[in-house]
């Protein structure tokens, strides 16, 4: 008898133990089972902030790249014409200021001499007008694309600079401004440039196609093309062999003591000079009270 209750007793205890023990394991597995919840969750939660952040970091950045486009946009703009009712009024009356202004133009270029015009214009930060030739535009594009990126005004002198082959009629005179625009569109990778000005070769006025330039001035104008000529000039294309002396002597004479003045240059390869005499014209001009423009300043 005693040994069955002691018997009991020791079974009642076991079944207690393990009553124990599976309850201490189900505790135990409670508890690892919250903390892996628990740490699944907080993991959960850094994640969720690390891809806010990352996410914060990326509509930035989206940002910052949408303003920088738009920047360079606006900045790629500015470089395009718009002829206006404004620029129109303003090319009539070129010649006509309150204050001293010069704008420097090269034509013919560009060269192996624009480059070292182009040195001289970035030293002295002034901002020139380029009219240049459509053929010359295919041999040297990089020059062209220097002149443009430099914030200089790329207008239009014509493709050819043959005087029988551009006034043969209006109509070339057009095709010949085309034809060089085009030219300087491929040369900077801008398509829709269009400079809106043009210099007639020898000038608009008088000569042996007088009459064939007025008809075709008329044209270029129902084209949205203006023209312009020149109120000073350094005689570069006056004589074979122009000295710097020479050069700054013309300019004097011509510049004389006019308010708005556009002075003609070359930058053709026959012009090393011209680049040579530059520093003095510019100096001469300061020491004037002359004032830079370009015809970005014009035609808006």
């Amino acid at each position: 008898m005693i040994k069955d209750k002691i018997y009991k007793i020791a079974i009642n205890e076991e079944h207690i133990n393990l009553k124990k023990i599976a309850m201490i394991i189900g505790i135990v597995i409670i508890v690892m089972g919250f903390i892996a919840i628990t740490v699944n969750c907080i993991q959960l939660i850094q994640q969720e902030k690390v891809y806010r952040q990352y996410e914060a970091q990326l509509i930035t950045l989206a940002k910052e790249e949408e303003e920088k486009q738009a920047e360079r946009e606006r900045k790629r703009q500015e470089r395009i014409p718009k002829l206006t009712e404004e620029g129109r009024k303003n090319i009539e009356n070129i010649y006509h200021s309150e204050t001293k202004r010069v704008f420097l133009t090269f034509d013919d270029g560009p060269s192996t001499v624009t480059p070292k015009i182009l040195d001289i214009l970035s030293q002295e930060d002034i901002k020139a007008t380029f009219f240049v030739l459509g053929s010359r535009v295919e041999t040297s594009p990089e020059t062209v694309k220097r002149i443009y990126e430099e914030g200089h005004y790329l207008a239009n002198h014509g493709y050819s600079h043959i005087y029988s082959k551009i006034y043969e009629s209006p109509q070339m005179v057009l095709e010949e401004f085309n034809r060089c625009n085009e030219a300087v569109r491929t040369a900077i990778g801008v398509p829709e440039y269009h400079s809106h000005l043009f210099r007639f070769p020898g000038g608009l006025p008088g000569g042996k196609y007088a009459e064939i330039k007025l008809q075709a001035k008329e044209l270029l104008a129902q084209n949205d093309i203006l023209h312009i000529d020149w109120n000073a000039l350094t005689g570069d294309a006056e004589t074979t062999k122009p000295t710097i002396e020479f050069e700054m002597q013309r300019i004097k004479d011509t510049v004389s003591n006019k308010s708005s003045v556009v002075i003609l240059m070359h930058d053709a390869q026959a012009k090393a000079v011209t680049a040579e005499a530059l520093p003095q014209i510019i100096s001469w001009l300061r020491e004037n009270g002359y004032e830079f423009k370009n015809f970005y300043d014009i035609i808006k």
